[in-house]
């Protein structure tokens, strides 16, 4: 007989961990895709027909659809099933793809674009809600969260390195079409080996005065950051975005602490823990999607970089995130505070921002580009392991959904606040650069690309500044103490013990 119980636990142990495989696959094609079109998008616009003014809403149609119905997304998980829905996404999200690979035109893009980040709302939140209800005990979490994390972090890093080898090597249209075989692996290694604890699902009637709400809030929150970076702060349209803003998600959180089944309990913010793992992260992700941007332009127009060449000078801080993640954060995260990995992760990764504030055109790649995408990927790395963690941690199973899709809704809209508000940042700085220094001893050309790095690192500063401020949120905030871990029982239950507060 304890044969027969050692024999079931094994099996059900690596059926666990093939899960995580496949369900990382997939989190990897949803992240990666947040920067593969980037790279592709010059030579999607030439064959497409797509205007200069029209070309960002390759990037805003999907920006708008997955920040906007990420928490609709996690609140479904929870009532449909994680399972049920992580397939129906990543089926959609196929589809999708292939409709973006096939485009004959601008409105077919955008409408792909829209179509791939429904189904990412739907992906996203229940890739990492199924891993917060799969790996109950503390050092499988952690080993678990780490792995997740590490693909979180590189995720975006990876789509500028595949993405400049399809469009150099083969074409743009395989940007999109990479995604099919990559979902079909996640979905039949998924369908075979996934399996959700019975009684997690949260069988209450959805919210639909709060879906409409929050979805039409985050709207208007990432497009207004997105209008801003295109026209400006004080377009109409902008600031009446930010006001549309304030007033939906004002009433939605009057609305969620009246209704029965509230679509995001307030519960689940509102733990400091969580709360601020939300604001850190998404602050974190604000420095690194604008330096992914900035150092794109920067290897590309001012250096001359070959658009594969750009995504292999990226390999070191995607070593880095991994090392940081899986070497460091989840080997230490069974042993010490949240807080003293987070925030010393986030201080090294400031200081490797740091020392890009000092390019210049002609800057040594060995000498300050290589060191300085070391430290970022070890510090993010190192935070993005316990961030992913406690996202979900201590909630209760009903509710591991939403605070997923939280998590993700911190990461999207820190991504379109940090590339609308860094741009703006570093395009006034190359106008005020140009306006003073034209008629200079050197060249035109040399004072263009002066005053495009000069742009370049006054935004760089500022990401340095919000990542000092993420640190200390993440060190105040968080005082949880993942050392107490969940022990499952024998039948593939578990029960959380209550996180230790550390002061």
């Amino acid at each position: 007989m304890s044969e027969t119980i050692q024999e079931a636990t094994q099996q059900r142990d690596s059926r666990r961990w093939k899960a995580l495989a496949f369900i990382s696959i997939a989190q990897l094609m949803v992240v990666l895709d947040a920067t593969i079109v980037n790279i592709a998008l010059p030579s999607a616009q030439a064959d497409l027909g797509i205007s200069d003014a029209n070309r960002q809403w390759v990037i805003t149609a999907y920006a708008l659809a997955f920040g906007g119905l990420l928490l609709l997304g996690g609140r479904i998980a929870d009532l449909w099933g994680r399972k049920n829905t992580f397939l129906t996404g990543l089926v959609g999200f196929a589809l999708a793809s292939a409709i973006g690979g096939a485009a004959v035109n601008e409105a077919m893009m955008f409408a792909s674009r829209a179509l791939q980040g429904v189904f990412g709302a739907l992906l996203a939140p229940a890739a990492l809600s199924l891993l917060a209800v799969t790996f109950t005990d503390g050092r499988e979490r952690a080993k678990a969260f780490g792995i997740f994390g590490a693909i979180a972090g590189g995720g975006a890093a990876v789509g500028l390195i595949l993405g400049g080898f399809l469009t150099e090597y083969l074409d743009w249209r395989w940007v999109f079409y990479v995604n099919i075989p990559i979902a079909a692996v996640a979905f039949l290694g998924g369908f075979a080996q996934i399996k959700e604890p019975k009684d997690s699902r949260n069988p209450s009637a959805l919210d639909i005065p709060g879906a409409l709400l929050g979805t039409l809030g985050l709207v208007a929150l990432v497009y207004g950051f997105t209008r801003a970076e295109t026209d400006g702060w004080t377009d109409a349209v902008t600031i009446g975005m930010f006001v549309a803003t304030v007033l939906l998600l004002g009433v939605f959180v009057m609305v969620e602490r009246r209704v029965k089944a509230p679509l995001l309990p307030l519960r689940v913010v509102l733990d400091r823990n969580r709360g601020g793992v939300y604001l850190s992260l998404g602050l974190a992700i604000v420095s690194m999607f604008g330096l992914f941007l900035f150092l794109t332009y920067y290897l590309q127009i001012v250096e001359g970089y070959s658009p594969v060449r750009t995504g292999l000078a990226f390999l070191p801080m995607v070593a880095g995130m991994i090392t940081g993640s899986t070497q460091v954060g989840a080997r230490l995260m069974t042993r010490i505070p949240a807080r003293y990995l987070m925030g010393p992760g986030l201080a090294i990764a400031a200081v490797g921002m740091l020392m890009l504030t000092q390019l210049e055109p002609g800057s040594s790649y060995v000498g300050l580009i290589l060191p300085a995408q070391i430290l970022l990927g070890l510090g993010l790395g190192t935070t993005f392991m316990p961030a992913m963690s406690l996202a979900t941690y201590g909630v209760e199973p009903r509710d591991s959904g939403i605070a997923s899709a939280m998590i993700n809704t911190s990461q999207q809209v820190g991504g379109a606040i940090g590339i609308a508000l860094l741009n703006t940042i570093a395009a006034s700085a190359t106008t005020t650069y140009l306006a003073t220094n034209v008629g200079s001893a050197v060249s035109v050309e040399q004072v263009q690309l002066q005053a495009m790095v000069h742009g370049y690192t006054s935004a760089i500063w500022w990401a340095v500044a919000i990542l000092v401020a993420s640190a200390v949120i993440a060190y105040t905030f968080v005082n949880a103490d993942q050392r107490t871990a969940r022990v499952s029982d024998g039948d593939g239950s578990a029960e959380e013990a209550a996180p230790v507060m550390v002061h």
